[in-house]
């Protein structure tokens, strides 16, 4: 089986154009992740439904996050992706968010061709401001009822910073 990180790369970063994993559906309460070592998506946990996935959740191909995984992304989309779906998306922000005291950032992006909805979707102010309260509450209580591990989303930043984030973990990468 060939692993991803291996055959797609982060992406055209200074376009704003980047390639993205799907790991999680919306809605789902699977908690799946990339296993790079064995090339394969892994049910990690099965999260309490309450905490089902606000948006898609996945990752960008040959990036580091500091917290040593992959970069992580939210993938605003109007119906639920499947897990191991590839797309070229359009990057519009990042959530800065902390995960037991590790930098554990979110990059935020749409589709890149979304002709449905007229591209419309440019940045983070294009978004509901209702999408990025529940977005931010999930990412703030996600633990809660593990009584175990904090987290907090720190901020939301534009697009140049979200770049930047990228940019840094395609070099943490490169460096490993």
């Amino acid at each position: 089986m060939a692993d991803f990180n291996q055959i797609l790369d982060a992406g055209d970063v200074d376009g704003g154009i980047i390639n993205v994993v799907v790991e999680i559906p919306t809605g789902s309460s699977h908690k799946i992740e990339w296993n790079r070592d064995l090339a394969v998506f892994e049910l990690d946990r099965v999260d309490p439904q309450i905490f089902a996935k606000p948006c898609n959740y996945g990752f960008i191909p040959q990036t580091l996050d500091e917290d040593g995984d992959e970069l992580d992304a939210l993938i605003i989309t109007e119906q639920p992706l499947t897990t191991g779906v590839f797309l070229k998306a359009k990057v519009i922000g990042v959530m800065k968010f902390v995960d037991d005291g590790e930098v554990d950032d979110k990059i935020v992006v749409v589709p890149a061709d979304d002709r449905n909805n007229g591209n419309a979707i440019n940045t983070l102010e294009d978004l509901p401001k209702q999408l990025i309260n529940q977005i931010e509450f999930h990412f703030n209580h996600y633990k809660d009822l593990k009584k175990a591990g904090t987290t907090v989303v720190e901020s939301w930043n534009d697009t140049a910073e979200a770049k930047e984030v990228i940019k840094e973990a395609i070099k943490r990468w490169a460096d490993k």
